[in-house]
C-alpha cells in the first residue's frame, strides 16, 4: 500500500487545525456597551453633524489615524467599498487608465471599472510577488490617472521605485494594504505609503469585525472626497458648499456603531497577533527549509512583511512533478481549520488565477451588455500579458496558512511531517 494519503495510506493528521479566532471578552463588551446605548447607526444622509457617523466610529477613525501617523482615516463597510472611494476620489473618469495587478482579489483590478477607468495590468516581482516598477513604468501612457499597488501576501510594495514613476507622470498612488496591516517599509507603516492606503477588516485578516475596511490618507482633499462618496455625496454637496462635482455620487459605504467599536478593540490586538504570525513562520521555514523544491518567501530589505499567507516558490524541475499535483497529495495528509471546515485545507498552488482572465475581461462586458468601458479603449487582455504571474499561477507558487497565531509548534511539526512525507515520496506521484 502507498504511504501516501492520496493514493490510499493513512493522513499524517486528521484532527481539524484550531480556529482563528481573534474576538474575545473586550469585544463582547465592547458591542453590549453600543447595543446598550440603543445606537447601532449613527449616520444621515445630508449635511448635519451626524454626516460623519456616531461616537465608535469617530473614535475608531480617532485612533486609525494616530496608529498609523496619518491626518486622515475613513471607516468604510469593506476594503472593496474603500478602493471604490479612493478612485472616485482622484478624479477617475471615463476612459482613464489605472495601472493594476493581475493578482490579488479582483476588487483591485476592477475598481476603475465602476468609474468607467480602464484596468491596465502590469506584471509582477519574481521574487517578492508585487507590482514590478519596470513594467509600471513600461505601461504607463498619457491616458493614466493612477496606479493601485497591492501588498501582496503582507509584503510592502517597491514604494521608493513606484512613488518615483508616479511623481514624474503626476499620479497619484492608491494602496491596497489588505493583507499587510501593521507592517513596515523603511519605518513607515505599509497602507500609508502612498496617495491613498485602504485596509481590509474581513473575517479572514489579521483583525476583523466580520466585513469592514477603513481608508487613510494625508490630503485634506481627498479625505473630504472619500468621506462624500462614503454617505451620499450627491445629497451632501449643496448643503456642504462642495464646488467639485467630480464622481459626486455617492454610495451608502457607511461602518456600523458595532463594527467600530470591535475594531478598535482588535487594533490593539494587532502588534501581538503579526508578532505570533512571524514567530510561527520562523518555526515553518526552519522545518521546511530542506526540501529542496521549496523556497522560503524573501523579504525586501527594509521591509516587514505581514504573513497574510505563506507563498515559496515551488521548483517543479527538481521534484519531477507539478505544484498541483504536490499539492494535492500535502492537502490530503492534513485537515481543515476549525470554522472554516467548507474551505478545505487552507494549502493551493498558484494563489488565484491572473484577473485578465475573468470572463469579463475576455469577453469585455462590465456596465451593461455592450462593451463599455472597454469600448473606449484598444487595450486587450489576452494570455501571455504578464508571463512572470502566469509562471507563479501555473507553476512555481505555493501559499499556505499554516501559520495563522491558532497554530502552536505540535501543529506546525504535523504541516512540516505532512510536507517531507510527500517529498520523500513523491516517486509514487508520477
Amino acid at each position: 500500500m502507498s504511504k501516501l494519503a492520496l493514493l490510499g495510506g493513512q493522513p499524517v493528521r486528521t484532527t481539524p487545525f484550531p480556529a482563528y479566532v481573534t474576538a474575545g471578552a473586550e469585544e463582547k463588551e465592547a458591542a453590549a456597551l453600543v447595543i446598550d446605548s440603543g445606537v447601532l447607526s449613527r449616520y444621515l444622509g445630508c449635511w448635519h453633524e451626524q454626516f460623519y457617523g456616531g461616537t465608535e466610529v469617530q473614535a475608531l477613525e480617532q485612533e486609525w489615524a494616530a496608529y498609523y501617523g496619518v491626518k486622515h482615516a475613513i471607516a468604510v463597510n469593506s476594503c472593496t467599498s474603500g478602493l471604490i472611494c479612493a478612485l472616485g476620489a482622484i478624479g477617475l473618469s471615463p476612459g482613464d487608465e489605472v495601472i493594476v495587478t493581475p493578482w490579488s482579489m479582483s476588487i483591485s483590478a476592477t475598481g476603475p471599472l465602476f468609474y468607467g477607468g480602464i484596468p491596465v495590468f502590469a506584471d509582477l516581482e519574481p521574487d517578492y510577488f508585487c507590482l514590478s516598477p519596470a513594467s509600471v513604468e513600461e505601461r504607463i501612457s498619457p491616458r493614466t490617472k493612477a496606479i493601485v499597488v497591492v501588498d501582496i501576501f503582507g509584503q510592502p510594495y517597491d514604494a521608493e521605485a513606484i512613488n518615483a514613476i508616479a511623481r514624474k507622470h503626476g499620479i497619484p498612488v492608491i494602496e491596497d494594504c489588505a493583507q499587510a496591516p501593521g507592517v513596515r517599509l523603511n519605518g513607515r507603516y505599509a497602507g500609508t505609503l502612498g496617495d491613498v492606503g485602504v485596509f481590509s477588516l474581513n473575517y479572514h485578516k489579521h483583525i476583523h469585525c466580520g466585513e469592514g475596511g477603513v481608508i487613510v490618507t494625508d490630503s485634506d482633499s481627498l479625505a473630504e472626497r472619500l468621506q462624500l462618496i462614503r454617505n451620499h455625496a450627491e445629497a451632501v454637496v449643496a448643503g456642504k458648499g462642495t464646488p467639485d462635482l467630480t464622481n459626486m455620487l455617492g454610495y451608502n459605504f457607511r461602518m456600523t456603531e458595532l463594527d467600530a467599536a470591535l475594531t478598535r478593540c482588535q487594533l490593539k490586538k494587532l502588534a501581538p497577533l503579526l508578532e505570533i504570525r512571524q514567530r510561527n513562520v520562523a518555526y515553518l521555514e526552519n522545518g521546511l527549509k530542506e526540501i529542496p523544491c521549496l523556497t522560503i518567501p524573501a523579504v525586501r530589505l527594509g521591509a516587514e512583511h505581514a504573513y497574510y499567507v505563506h507563498a515559496c516558490r515551488y521548483d517543479a524541475e527538481e521534484a519531477g512533478i507539478t505544484s498541483r499535483r504536490f499539492v494535492e497529495a500535502v492537502k490530503a495528509e492534513l485537515p481543515t481549520f476549525h470554522l472554516r471546515e467548507k474551505e478545505g485545507t487552507k494549502l493551493g498552488a498558484g494563489y488565484v488565477q491572473p484577473l485578465y482572465l475573468l470572463p469579463m475581461f475576455q469577453q469585455r462586458i462590465a456596465i451593461g451588455n455592450q462593451g463599455w468601458p472597454f469600448t473606449l479603449t484598444s487595450r486587450t487582455y489576452a494570455r501571455g500579458l504578464c508571463p512572470v504571474c502566469e509562471d507563479l499561477y501555473e507553476h512555481s507558487v505555493i501559499t499556505h496558512e499554516f501559520m495563522l497565531p491558532s497554530m502552536d509548534k505540535s501543529d506546525m511539526d504535523d504541516v512540516v511531517k505532512a510536507f517531507h512525507k510527500v517529498w520523500e515520496n513523491r516517486d509514487e506521484l508520477r
